[in-house]
């Protein structure tokens, strides 16, 4: 094997998966080592509730995501959640709307063909999907959240060519998955700006990730159900050190999946954001517990996706 693992090495990538959890130098661009991400906050109301429960137990949230996708916003809602966000420092990352799960084909919904995942059949769903981000960011959108090769580096182009603004930042679903460090750096060199690595790879496969890539990783600590509904918050020190910059992610377990979501269900969609911050509270102390020295974020980092509005 020395012949295959000296030319993976010539070529700037790990021999191996690493069995060695040294502190990556990595960072942020403001020297930080971690964030914290609210993901499903779908629209507004689940905003303003990530907000309040941050204030009350003094946490900082970095970032909050949603994956209904900008197709089932309104645009009062989505002015809404982005000036609610922009208030307070905090990036916001709204799905990009069709996925091959919304569209009439049964493939993607079958055992053997789910590995489609949410990317995108055929080229009217590209250009559905340009006209979803091209909206979002006329209304002060920066932050966006891909699921298809195709779009990211459709997406990616479009910005070099001025059609989308510079400091867009594309991160890249979970659900386009990259379990390797080639396949990973592939998603950095098309454009990705953070990408979230699958929640079940073990410590040792993740360290070999990030020796590949510089791009900041998200990572659930706390996995939802029908991604294998992992609680893995006594590794959050072991994530920072190894993995930085590195975005923990709070997902929740035990919870209904309520993709897409709507005012139908709004109520539970509430209910889930509240006690995902409260996750994040656990999470938190366990870094000031065990890794009280890790460098966290400001609020209202430069690099964030804030929205311009």
């Amino acid at each position: 094997m020395d012949k295959t693992k000296n030319f993976l090495k010539k070529i700037g990538l790990p021999t191996g998966d690493s069995s060695e959890f040294n502190n990556t130098d990595k960072r942020f661009p403001d020297g930080a080592q971690y964030r914290f991400e609210i993901p499903s906050v779908e629209g507004p109301r689940c905003l303003k509730t990530v907000i309040d429960e941050a204030l009350k137990y003094k946490l900082t949230i970095h970032r909050v995501s949603q994956g209904s996708g900008i197709m089932l916003m309104t645009d009062h809602e989505i002015k809404e959640m982005l000036k609610m966000a922009k208030d307070h420092q905090m990036e916001v990352s709204l799905f990009v709307g069709p996925r091959a799960t919304f569209d009439i084909g049964a493939q993607p919904l079958t055992p053997a063909g789910k590995n489609i995942g949410l990317g995108l059949r055929g080229m009217d769903q590209i250009v559905y999907a340009i006209e979803d981000i091209k909206r979002g960011c006329e209304l002060g959108l920066r932050g966006i959240l891909v699921a298809d090769l195709g779009l990211l580096w459709v997406v990616n182009q479009l910005k070099k060519e001025g059609q989308l603004p510079s400091n867009l930042v594309i991160k890249i679903s979970v659900q386009l998955s990259a379990t390797n460090p080639i396949s990973v750096k592939i998603l950095e060199n098309f454009g990705g700006g953070t990408f979230n690595v699958s929640s079940d790879l073990p410590l040792e496969l993740l360290t070999s990730i990030r020796q590949a890539v510089s791009m900041p990783l998200d990572l659930y600590v706390e996995t939802p159900d029908n991604f294998g509904g992992f609680v893995r918050h006594f590794e959050i020190p072991k994530f920072i050190r190894a993995l930085s910059p590195i975005y923990v992610k709070l997902g929740l377990r035990n919870a209904p999946d309520i993709y897409p979501s709507g005012t139908h269900i709004e109520a539970t969609a509430i209910a889930l954001s509240k006690e995902r911050v409260r996750r994040a509270k656990i999470a938190s102390d366990m870094i000031q517990r065990y890794y009280p020295e890790a460098l966290m974020s400001q609020v209202g980092a430069s690099d964030l996706a804030i929205p311009e509005v």
